[in-house]
């Protein structure tokens, strides 16, 4: 499968994301013509469709989210 270098921008920090994504460019086209991700992609990681959908790394969401202490 190929390697793609994918620009997005963080709807969070306002800066250009980058992450280098192995995937099939037929699955990407199913999901852009409106397939669900999951469906479309489920070979990605759950950080990987994330940031596809929105740009956003995974520790963005965890700084946003910090995990509850007790």
């Amino acid at each position: 499968m190929p390697k793609y270098e994918i620009e997005r921008p963080s709807p969070l920090t306002g800066k250009v994301n980058t992450m280098v994504i192995t995937m099939e460019p037929s699955d990407y086209r199913a999901w852009q013509n409106g397939e669900l991700i999951q469906n479309a992609l489920p070979y990605l990681t759950a950080d990987e469709r994330e940031f596809l959908k929105t740009g956003i790394y995974a520790n963005e969401w965890d700084d946003l989210f910090p995990a509850p202490t007790s």
